[in-house]
């Protein structure tokens, strides 16, 4: 089968964290989903005088304009090349959206992170989550534009080659890791560096590594925001990932970072 990815596309994710697939679901899926998150939504797509907020999260969602988005043969043969055959799950749901609307307010929510995979002593308390040196839980960060996203328009905010300073924070805490809060803060005190913004047409799909430290940030373009951030999970433990001994990609940007 062919792939997707060629290995400039793949170098690149070793060594900035992330690769664009433009067209990897099709718009028309994307138009299907966005009616029904305006649904859940207190506001009219029609009437911008009712979009008085700067974002509202939306819960998870399985219905088929969704999973079949997650599930393309072009993305399933991406995951393929960058977490190795066999060694992912397929997506059963969207995740969470974060629908963003045009605003001068500060959405709240805009600082530099890195999403964790697994819980903490408290799995109620989301800044105790973790993540740990061998990415425990999650294959891949990956971002769905359910709508176009241009500059103005809160696109998702990318450090690229943060994910190999990530390992290497990462590297003597072992399968502990850190916790949100104890990256976040170690992150604020790195300097912001180069910043990518992940704009696309709908249907355009970051695959990211997992470690890859991002941001969102306000709106100020004239029509709402739809993107979807799920994780690819591995299919087993925290070995899966094959850190160590495996040659996928999301292994060798790991250990290039531990090793930088």
């Amino acid at each position: 089968m062919e792939e997707v990815l060629n290995q400039q596309q793949i170098a690149r994710f070793i060594h900035e964290g992330f690769v664009r697939i433009d067209n990897a679901f099709p718009a028309a899926l994307a138009a299907a989903a966005r009616d029904i998150l305006w649904q859940d939504l207190p506001a009219d797509p029609d009437d911008p005088a009712t979009w008085t907020q700067p974002v509202i999260r939306l819960g998870m969602y399985t219905q088929p304009p969704f999973v079949a988005a997650a599930n393309t043969p072009v993305l399933h043969r991406a995951f393929d090349q960058l977490a190795g055959p066999g060694k992912w799950m397929p997506c059963k749901a969207m995740g969470t959206f974060p629908v963003r609307f045009p605003s001068p307010d500060d959405p709240g929510d805009a600082g530099w992170h890195v999403d964790v995979s697994f819980a903490g002593a408290d799995a109620h308390n989301y800044l105790e989550w973790r993540v740990n040196r061998y990415s425990k839980g999650r294959a891949l960060l990956m971002l769905f534009l359910f709508s176009d996203v241009g500059e103005q328009d809160a696109p998702t905010r990318i450090r690229p080659g943060s994910h190999l300073e990530v390992a290497r924070e990462l590297s003597a805490e072992g399968e502990g890791g850190l916790s949100l809060g104890e990256l976040a803060a170690r992150l604020a005190e790195r300097p912001e560096g180069k910043v990518t913004l992940a704009t696309g047409k709908a249907g355009t799909v970051y695959l990211c590594h997992p470690f890859l430290v991002h941001a969102a940030q306000p709106h100020h373009g004239r029509e709402p925001r739809f993107l979807a951030q799920p994780p690819l999970f591995w299919k087993e433990g925290p070995g899966a990932g094959g850190i160590d001994n495996e040659d996928t990609p999301v292994a060798a940007a790991i250990r290039l970072g531990l090793n930088g």
